[in-house]
């Protein structure tokens, strides 16, 4: 298990959409183009070694690179769509990436699923801090005694629920209801969802809790989750290419973006299916998921047409714990507030971020496991071509590791609830799997702390006792892990 975190030839800039922009606009067409090229060929890693001069790499460089089919990309600037483009193939043999393409948004479902939510808690139909199974029918959820789960708890990932993350169904195999998830009965590949931990406490990433919101909204509203969350979002912010049809239609497979390994081979019987709807469900283009951001914008800075009354717009991105809201990741960076969620199903990777106060931002979507380096990539470059506060490359020192240590270092590690990872070492050098089939330099800047270029990821090993412990840190968020062999 790893944690959720061959095409040659690529067809490029395929298409690209853009509003048409009066004269006066300081961003003029040619301006655009040139503002398009210089993200194009501006990438570079998350981390650079202090010292050593970054190396910038172009989009269809690195596309090859990490077997990546195709990408889609979404540009916000000053509350507008600026531009969309595609790039590279839906599967090889098939169409184009285009900006209507839809990819599976994998875990990009969750805040789409709170503003409907939330949506609900202004209508009545649901309470922020109301315990939960107050409302659900039939199945409960089983927490320790004494204690109780909110809407809040699980939006905001404190509500001690298990299931970090869903596999999805491949194709050919029988599909679970939600109650067979939530039981973790057959078909269901995952375990029971429960609460383990007392709510409110931790901050622990949980797709479990996230179906809990699923069946909620079902019971509350006697309705489909599709039909609620097509009612509450996809039609009022005008996500027309957006649903959460899981398995997608035969006609829709045709032209949608299809999932691939990391080798660039595709995913065996195409797109998985995800019964979990509200985790992982969402099938939507990056421009899509631009309107929802920008409609999410919209209330947060309580503008009259904003989806959300303002006290319910200033708690979807107000953190809980961790910098970690109702249904966003929060960052501050010199005073300037964005918004954040990152996906990943099988063979697809997504990123959404967004300012709440610009209106800037953008989506990317890709149909390769490796996505998830070259979308990280991508994002700094977006960040340096529109001079944003944050989200650039950053440089951290490098130091030797004695061939011993490496060798100490390497083995088996469990993550709390987050499957396992691999450190490797061959001649004392470093290295690390944190998916399957992935493996990349790992540095030292300490001799207790080691990082990645491809990401802002961290890992704090102690290795004076009998057992080998650590802790990954992102950003602000973090999880432990121990050496298992």
């Amino acid at each position: 298990m790893r944690m959720l975190l061959a095409i040659s030839t690529l067809i490029f800039g395929s298409c690209i959409t853009a509003p048409a922009m009066a004269d006066e606009d300081p961003r003029s067409p040619a301006s655009l183009a040139a503002t398009i090229a210089a993200v194009e060929n501006g990438l570079v890693q998350a981390v650079s070694i202090a010292g050593e001069a970054a190396k910038t790499r172009t989009l269809e460089d690195e596309m090859a690179r990490l077997h990546v089919p195709g990408v889609s990309i979404a540009v916000l600037d000053d509350g507008k769509i600026a531009w969309a483009k595609g790039y590279g193939v839906t599967r090889a043999g098939g169409p184009p990436i285009t900006p209507d393409t839809i990819f599976q948004a994998a875990s990009i479902s969750k805040p789409v699923t709170a503003l409907a939510a939330l949506r609900l808690v202004n209508q009545g139909k649901l309470d922020l801090d109301r315990d939960v199974n107050e409302q659900l029918q039939g199945w409960k959820l089983a927490a320790p005694a004494g204690s109780h789960v909110t809407l809040r708890n699980l939006l905001s990932h404190t509500a001690g629920t298990t299931v970090s993350g869903f596999p999805g169904y491949s194709a050919g195999k029988p599909v679970p209801s939600i109650e067979d998830v939530l039981l973790g009965r057959s078909p269901a590949i995952t375990k029971p969802i429960l609460v383990d931990t007392q709510p409110g406490t931790v901050w622990r990433y949980s797709g479990g809790g996230t179906t809990v919101v699923q069946k909620l909204v079902g019971d509350a509203t006697s309705r489909t989750f599709a039909d609620v969350l097509r009612e509450t979002v996809l039609d009022p912010v005008g996500m027309a290419r957006s649903s959460f049809a899981q398995p997608l239609g035969e006609t829709a497979l045709q032209t949608a973006a299809w999932p691939h390994d990391a080798a660039g081979d595709p995913i065996p019987g195409g797109p998985h299916t995800y019964p979990e709807l509200a985790a992982a469900g969402l099938w939507t283009t990056p421009s899509d998921l631009a309107r929802f951001a920008l409609a999410v914008r919209r209330a947060a800075i309580h503008a009259p047409d904003g989806l959300l009354p303002p006290a319910l717009a200033d708690a979807m991105l107000t953190p809980v714990k961790s910098d970690y809201a109702l249904g966003f990741s929060i960052r501050v960076t010199s005073g300037v507030h964005s918004f954040s969620h990152s996906g990943s199903n099988a063979g697809y990777e997504s990123m959404l971020v967004a300012f709440s106060g610009s209106g800037d931002g953008v989506v990317i979507m890709a149909n390769g496991q490796q996505g998830g380096e070259l979308i990280g990539e991508l994002v700094h470059s977006v960040a340096v071509a529109y001079g944003w506060p944050g989200y650039r490359s950053i440089e951290r020192p490098s130091i030797p590791v004695s061939a011993d240590k490496a060798a100490k270092l390497a083995g088996e590690y469990q993550v709390q609830d987050r499957g396992t990872f691999s450190i490797a070492a061959s001649a004392g050098q470093l290295s690390v799997s944190l998916k399957q089939g992935i493996s990349e330099p790992l540095y030292a800047m300490s001799p207790d702390a080691y990082f990645i270029l491809s990401r802002d990821r961290v890992f704090h090993i102690d290795d004076t006792g009998p057992t080998l412990k650590g802790r990954m840190v992102n950003g602000p968020l973090s999880v432990d892990f121990t050496k298992i062999q």
